[in-house]
């Protein structure tokens, strides 16, 4: 398979994944569609302005990487839902990719791009279930609480001496 075959593929699928969460998703689902929607236009930019190897650290995607990487994990940290937190995981492994090229230059070009694209993959079919997932609760429940709710009032007494 071609590798312009290849990013079709991925990119129908990521479209697919997050017109369905933007539309039917709740809070946690459609924040992580706007970073992976996000992730798709900085991508396209990039390829756009830059030529793009695979030889050395490749600070674009690195940047791209680690935006994402930080917005997933506060997804994860502050949404009522598992799922996130294995996106986040997922989000985190082409970091991997860009500290192994760091750390080792003789590392090939394709095991490289290909540490850092593997991941992505799994996305897609994650959003897809977590919002399939959501909306089986809301049938169910009737809603779905999306976020944890940290700031809490402190009781009046807490404040005295």
């Amino acid at each position: 398979m071609s590798a312009m075959l290849r990013i079709a593929i991925f990119v129908t699928l990521l479209l697919v994944a997050l017109v369905y969460a933007l539309r039917k998703g709740g809070g946690p689902e459609r924040a992580v569609a706007a970073i992976l929607l996000f992730m798709l236009i900085s991508d396209q930019a990039l390829h756009l302005i830059f030529a793009v190897n695979f030889v050395t650290v490749d600070t674009g995607h690195l940047l791209i990487d680690l935006i994402a990487a930080a917005a997933t994990m506060t997804v994860a940290l502050t949404a009522y839902r598992f799922w996130p937190m294995l996106a986040a995981v997922l989000q985190c492994l082409p970091l991997l990719a860009h500290t192994t090229r760091a750390i080792d230059m003789e590392l090939h070009p394709i095991a490289y791009l290909t540490m850092q694209v593997a991941a992505s993959w799994l996305l897609p079919p994650l959003l897809v279930a977590a919002t399939w997932h959501h909306q089986k609760r809301l049938a169910r429940a009737g809603s779905d609480r999306s976020w944890y709710i940290s700031l809490r009032p402190s009781s009046p007494n807490a404040a005295k001496p």
